[in-house]
């Protein structure tokens, strides 16, 4: 009962993960732009529900809803002014503008919020737990594993059955061709890009929420969404959902032995996975 209940933990810590990577699997997966400053800007929503919920006296779930169109905003206008006129067949100018706009949103988090740690509360509900089963899990938990699927069944929903998904799969497929069709690439770049924030702002709920942030953790939930995002396969969304809950139980087993264990145990797991499926479990780009 042991091993059940540290799997069914892990699966849902792999739910976090997923959050993490779904925003970073859609801008991939429409815009070839792997984006260095996903963690940073996950930080950043945090911040941006904790200032809400703070200056209105509102639970960060509240705060959520008026932080997501702030979110869809800041994302749509990096992309629009920034990330699009450096964006071509050469991966290296997005890649640098990207770690210089990470290094932007950390110095100018510590400027404004200092390097004080900061956590979101939302009362009862963290403590709270239920049985499922043999095992009893955490509500929060397990309503961030639940939010994990309903994002990603939302983000399949609108990348295959919606006339924007069909601008997305278009556009990333042959950007000249859109364009000579009368779809103006830059602005499906944008709305991409704007939605990416609006997962990374849900991420950012349950991130500030279950545990402190700071200004500095970017990079590390950057790196737990890459490795998410490679496991399952690059532009795969539920297969991002997989690779989270892979690193998630492996994290889980590798603290159960030995708690020193925990993050390294997920990279061990990263690497395993790539050695035997090079290019992810459920691959979706060709290129």
């Amino acid at each position: 009962m042991i091993v059940v209940d540290t799997i069914v933990q892990g699966i849902l810590l792999g739910g976090l993960y997923a959050l993490f990577a779904a925003g970073l699997s859609l801008v991939f997966g429409v815009m070839r732009l792997v984006n260095l400053a996903h963690g940073d800007l996950i930080v950043l929503a945090a911040f941006v529900i904790l200032s809400i919920a703070t200056a209105l006296n509102l639970s960060p779930f509240v705060a959520l809803l008026l932080a997501c169109p702030v979110m869809f905003a800041v994302g749509w206008g990096l992309q629009t002014y920034l990330l699009n006129r450096v964006l071509g067949e050469d991966i290296l100018p997005p890649l640098l503008v990207t770690f210089g706009l990470s290094v932007v949103i950390q110095n100018g988090l510590l400027e404004l919020f200092s390097a004080d740690s900061q956590k979101l509360t939302a009362g009862a509900i963290e403590a709270q737990s239920v049985s499922l089963g043999p095992v009893t899990v955490g509500v929060m938990p397990l309503l961030t594993f639940v939010s994990a699927v309903a994002v990603i069944f939302a983000l399949n929903q609108i990348f295959y059955r919606t006339k924007l998904g069909r601008a997305f799969r278009a556009t990333s497929d042959d950007r000249e061709t859109v364009g000579l069709m009368g779809i103006r690439p830059n602005n499906v770049f944008a709305v991409a890009t704007g939605i990416a924030m609006v997962v990374a702002t849900v991420a950012a709920l349950y991130l500030g929420i279950r545990a402190n942030f700071d200004p500095s953790i970017g990079p590390a939930r950057l790196l737990y969404a890459f490795e998410a995002v490679i496991i399952g396969g690059l532009g795969s969304l539920w297969g991002t959902l997989a690779g989270g809950v892979i690193i998630g139980v492996a994290q889980a087993l590798g603290a159960a032995i030995n708690p020193e264990w925990q993050i390294l145990s997920g990279h061990i797991a990263f690497v395993a996975v790539l050695l035997v499926r090079p290019r992810g479990l459920f691959p979706r780009a060709n290129d």
